[in-house]
C-alpha cells in the first residue's frame, strides 16, 4: 500500500506539494522530517498522512508559540 502527503493551507484547502509516494509508513516521516521547512516556506500549513485514501493523521507545518 503506497503512502503518501496531502498538503493544506491555513484554511484546510489543498495546495500543490511534491508527488511523493513511500512504501512504507516510516519512510514516508523520515521524508517529511527533511522537508517540512521547505513545505513549510512554500505556504504548507497542514499534511496529512494518507495510506491509500485512508488517513492515518494530520500534522500542522505551523511553528508553535
Amino acid at each position: 500500500m503506497p503512502w503518501s502527503w496531502r498538503y493544506e493551507n491555513v484554511d484546510g484547502q489543498p495546495v500543490a506539494g511534491p508527488p511523493e509516494t513511500f512504501s512504507s509508513q516510516a519512510d514516508a516521516e523520515s521524508w517529511i522530517g527533511q522537508e517540512w521547512r521547505g513545505l513549510a516556506e512554500a505556504g504548507v500549513a497542514k499534511v496529512v498522512l494518507v495510506e491509500d485514501d485512508r488517513v492515518e493523521y494530520p500534522m500542522s507545518l505551523l511553528p508553535t508559540e
